[in-house]
């Protein structure tokens, strides 16, 4: 059975690259019929962050990247799931002993006393000289009487992977196909810190076999540790998983997604108002295009649809408008009901109205969630927008509209628009409909002449949403009063 895992570190809000790995992981062992687990990767104690853990299952419930196996979030509690836990390093740190002892007494590995000092002094020194940085391989040989010594006497350790030289590792990555890399140019990688805890590089092999993951999907970062991995799975007599290496996630600068050129995080995204099925959606082809030209996918599609071997080599540049397009789509695609429920609390939070005035005013939600579904792209915009409909102070100044009110039937419109409203007990949609269709039969004036003219006196703009439901938000006087408020520019 196909098994694969997202594995993160529990060190802040959860990284839009990091959701895409998650998603193309869960992708695939749907597609497979596989599993998908969740490992949280905590052997840095130096990093983590409080409610990085409940950050990172939320993102996932409410992007529906939800692992079968592992750490998962029900009924607001964390709990671990599964035959293969536990499912957090820093709760395995017998088992990775375990295997240490096992390189250690296979000659794979070896005990390193060396100081910070002394490292810092031998990266520098190599820097220096022009040459890689890597160590040195000072405490390769020392002989069991000195370890025992050392050991004795309480000195700090960590243990070090022994790399034979001039071993070539091969491994074959289904994206980038085989890639080789000679020992010699690799470092004797440290797998157990000075801490007790292993380093990322020890714990992923033990893990990824003994939880029987099939594929590693991950990004492509990894790339440079991973002949070390394998070599790992080499010395234990293991059979390696596949190897998918994701292409990184770009700014426009064609650099690694950063946070320094806006948000980066999902929380920040969903918190802005963009939709999780949108956001789902635009990740899934950052690095990986389907056979068609197709853009818009459900998840299903997606999971039908998602093939390894049509994931890029390189990488993909984040682009914001497209995401703000892909999530306009969905806005416009919500029934009216859901668009309410995704509008309020933005209005809320913007005091364009109470909570406690939400339930009386459905109606008006209902209305202004209509005007506003084509016009914003995430929620956020939503109070913007209707400041600028709502805006009633508004100087008319570009030319094509100042003409329109120039014309004849513009001074015949206006007028006929005041007599018509000053006689109406209510406006509201249906009833600013059949007033313009009236105006149209007695007055002549038609199309553009007609509608154009008639937006303008009432929002200052030539475009905009359906101006018969703009008339019902703002209601008879609000109307009334813009209209005449033009009079200046009909004589």
């Amino acid at each position: 059975m196909i098994r694969d895992r997202f594995a993160p570190s529990p060190t802040g809000n959860v990284h839009v690259g990091s959701l895409r790995t998650a998603l193309y992981n869960y992708l695939y062992a749907k597609k497979m019929d596989g599993e998908f687990l969740l490992r949280l990767e905590d052997t840095d104690q130096t990093r983590l962050e409080q409610g990085a853990v409940d950050n990172l299952l939320d993102a996932l419930n409410m992007t529906g990247v939800i692992p079968d196996e592992g750490l998962i979030k029900e009924h607001h509690k964390v709990i671990q799931k599964g035959q293969h836990g536990p499912y957090i390093q820093s709760q395995r740190l017998d088992i990775y002993k375990k295997y240490i002892e096992i390189l250690l007494d296979q000659g794979q590995a070896y005990y390193c006393f060396c100081t910070k000092d002394r490292l810092d002094e031998v990266r520098n020194s190599q820097k220096e000289k022009g040459e890689t940085p890597k160590y040195d391989g000072k405490c390769r040989e020392l002989s069991k009487a000195e370890i025992t010594s050392k050991l004795e006497a309480g000195l700090p350790y960590t243990v070090r992977l022994k790399l034979p030289e001039n071993h070539v590792i091969t491994f074959d990555d289904m994206v980038r196909g085989v890639i080789e890399m000679n020992t010699n140019d690799l470092d004797d990688q440290v797998l157990l810190k000075a801490d007790g805890f292993p380093t990322y590089h020890m714990a992923v092999v033990v893990d990824d076999h003994l939880m029987a993951i099939t594929h590693v999907i991950r990004g492509e970062e990894w790339l440079p540790s991973t002949p070390k991995h394998t070599y790992l799975y080499e010395c234990f007599g293991w059979e390696p998983p596949k190897f998918v290496h994701l292409p990184n996630i770009l700014n426009d600068d064609r650099k690694k997604l950063s946070k320094r050129q806006g948000d980066v995080s999902v929380g920040d995204f969903l918190a802005k108002g963009y939709l999780p099925e949108a956001l789902v959606n635009f990740l899934a082809l950052l690095g990986w295009s389907p056979e068609n030209e197709q853009e818009i996918f459900s998840m299903a599609e997606l999971i039908e649809a998602f093939d390894l071997s049509r994931i890029n080599k390189s990488g993909a540049v984040f682009d914001r408008a497209k995401l703000n397009w892909m999530n306009a789509h969905y806005i416009k695609e919500l029934p009216i009901e859901a668009l309410v429920s995704h509008l309020t609390p933005f209005l809320v939070d913007a005091a364009v109205i109470t909570q406690e005035e939400v339930a009386a005013k459905q109606e008006w939600l209902f209305k202004v969630a209509q005007i506003l579904r084509d016009r914003i792209e995430y929620f956020a915009q939503a109070p913007q927008e209707l400041e600028l409909i709502f805006k009633n102070d508004f100087i008319i100044e570009d030319e094509e509209a100042l003409a329109l009110l120039h014309e004849e039937s513009s001074k015949r419109l206006y007028e006929a628009l005041i007599g018509k409203i000053e006689a109406t007990e209510v406006l509201d949609a249906a009833r600013g409909k059949a007033m313009l269709k009236e105006i149209q039969k007695e007055e002549k004036i038609k199309g553009k002449m007609l509608f154009m003219p008639a937006r303008i006196m009432i929002t200052g703009e030539m475009h905009g949403p359906d101006l018969t439901l703009i008339m019902d938000v703002l209601g008879k006087d609000e109307v009334l009063n813009r209209i005449k408020s033009v009079a200046s520019i009909m004589q």
